[in-house]
């Protein structure tokens, strides 16, 4: 039997692609019209350790046709379609409404396409009710799904689910056509739109400029999306469904109005939804971006995003634990963009965001936001057991004396200045910058170095890039359990700061894909390809 090695391979390409980002709720800056440009990327320095290198491996023939699915429209036989390197699929289109529940099975030989928007169920509005229609997407391990158009998406609507669960040895794959055709490079990006999940959470920025903010009155639009696509309630604990070993690749075309999506965009999401193992890879715009509700993601891998790579806006609510970032060399924008600097960032609920286990590698210069780390718009925010390499860029930027504030006021759900405890940074000059009121020196006092284990002048020693070494190794971390909400348990106490302990900590192999970006030394298939398995 082929090993995972000699399973998986590399394919080089001709389709470069770039672009550029949106900075969130209200705050919206994107150039470009979707499709590709070129660019012309320097190697990143350091180079990844070891090198992806090419596998052969044997043709994958098409299946005699598609599966059977419980929804009456089926599947769509679209002929097959060919990657020169791993062979020739048969292509099984998905209906653009998915109105009973359904299962995609994996076979080899089969990819599945979205032919353009393709929504799960129906929008069940902000609140639950009988007339709900209760679909799921279930999703087998191994099961590749790519974007037909520029503006394919898949939209889990309010009140239905997605069940896509792959396993380390056979992770879902969301791509574009251009993967499966064998036309990408590590530089492709913005090559469809991505995966969005609605839910009924609450949100602020409401579409209505009337409704209170985090009711079931305040809902808010999909950016981009041209059909009604709405999301927020107020079930903080709603269950849009689970997605673990998960990649997403090259997303982010620009949908309308210079309006893109992201990797993946979790809005209004509860508590309830759970998204773990997921890889976003060169998205044009953000790898994830999350609109109010209360996400929790757990082991998130971030490569090539060429916008930001959290951003979490309208009254966010977000859990995250083990979190690598790895930027192109000269390419995205910060590893933080939290909430905007806007007229409705008064609004409540606030966002209050707690980050644990993090390693971010910071490689562009003289990013938009001007710093590897943006907190704004009245936004609380709690970064623990941190890594941060940011030698070209400034660490932290903080804007608004309300994001500033030190005073608790539960009367607007204000918890107080953000809060850093074990991170350790390397910074450019200057480390910190302030804006609209607030002085680079009070953004120095918060984070205070020297205190509670921070350091920002910290001496890495990193090895392949992201692993700890000594150094980070020999921080004291922090008890991140200590964050959990009264009767959750989703944050686990460590015994080392940063996302990845040792070498032997590997917990992003296997289920990843691997670039001139970064090689994540467990076998994975190139991105620029697809996973070939034996059966």
């Amino acid at each position: 039997m082929l090993n995972r090695t000699l399973r998986r391979l590399l394919v080089a390409g001709a389709s470069l692609a770039a672009l550029s980002a949106c900075n969130g709720a209200n705050d919206v800056a994107s150039p470009g019209n979707g499709g590709n440009i070129t660019i012309n990327n320097p190697a990143p320095s350091p180079s990844p350790s070891p090198s992806p290198t090419p596998t052969p491996t044997a043709q994958i023939t098409p299946a005699s046709g598609c599966p059977t699915i419980a929804d009456p429209q089926g599947l769509t036989d679209n002929g097959t379609i060919t990657n020169p390197t791993t062979g020739t699929y048969r292509v099984c289109a998905l209906p653009t409404q998915i109105n009973a529940s359904i299962n995609l099975p994996y076979i080899q030989g089969v990819v599945y396409e979205l032919p353009g928007r393709v929504d799960v169920g129906t929008d069940g509005g902000p609140t639950a009710s009988n007339a709900d229609t209760d679909v799921t997407l279930s999703i087998e391990p191994g099961v590749v799904i790519y974007g037909g158009t520029g503006v394919s998406w898949l939209a889990v609507n309010r009140g239905n689910k997605i069940n896509a669960v792959g396993t380390a040895d056979k992770p879902i794959v969301f791509t574009s056509r251009d993967n499966i055709l064998g036309l990408n490079t590590d530089s492709s990006s913005g090559q469809w739109g991505g995966v969005v999940l609605m839910g009924r959470a609450q949100v602020t920025d409401c579409q209505d400029p009337a409704a209170t903010p985090g009711t079931t009155a305040c809902e808010r639009q999909t950016e981009g999306a041209v059909d009604p696509a709405l999301y927020g309630g107020n079930t903080n604990d709603d269950d849009s469904g689970v997605m673990d070993y998960v990649q997403i690749r090259y997303s982010g075309y620009v949908l309308s109005a210079d309006s893109e999506l992201q990797s993946l965009t979790p809005e209004g999401v509860g508590s309830k939804t759970r998204i773990g193992h997921f890889m976003s890879f060169n998205s044009s715009d953000d790898a994830i971006e999350m609109f109010g509700g209360h996400p929790r993601v757990k082991h998130m891998v971030s490569v090539g995003a060429e916008d930001d790579n959290l951003d979490s806006d309208t009254g966010t609510k977000a859990h995250l634990q083990y979190v690598l970032v790895v930027q192109r060399q000269g390419i995205g924008d910060a590893m933080i963009e939290a909430d905007t600097d806007n007229s409705s960032d008064g609004d409540t609920p606030r966002q209050n965001t707690k980050l644990a286990n993090f390693t971010f590698i910071d490689r562009s210069p003289n990013n938009s936001d001007q710093a590897s780390i943006l907190l704004r718009g009245g936004t609380d925010y709690t970064m623990v057991n941190g890594v941060l390499s940011s030698a070209d860029n400034p660490c932290l930027r903080i804007s608004r004396t309300q994001t500033a504030s030190t005073t608790a006021n539960a009367a607007i759900d204000e918890a107080g200045a953000p809060v850093f405890r074990s991170v350790v940074m390397t910074c450019g000059t200057p480390k910190y910058i302030g804006s609209n009121g607030v002085t680079a020196a009070e953004v120095e006092a918060i984070f205070g170095s020297g205190k509670n284990n921070n350091d920002d002048s910290f001496t890495l020693s990193l090895t392949n890039l992201f692993v700890n070494g000594a150094n980070e190794n020999a921080v004291t971390p922090f008890d991140a359990a200590t964050l959990n909400d009264t009767g959750d348990t989703f944050f686990e106490t460590t015994d080392h700061i940063g996302a990845v302990k040792d070498a032997n900590d590997t917990w992003y192999q296997g289920w990843t894909c691997s670039s001139a970006t970064v090689d994540f030394g467990g076998g994975e298939s190139a991105c620029s390809s697809l996973p070939v398995y034996d059966s």
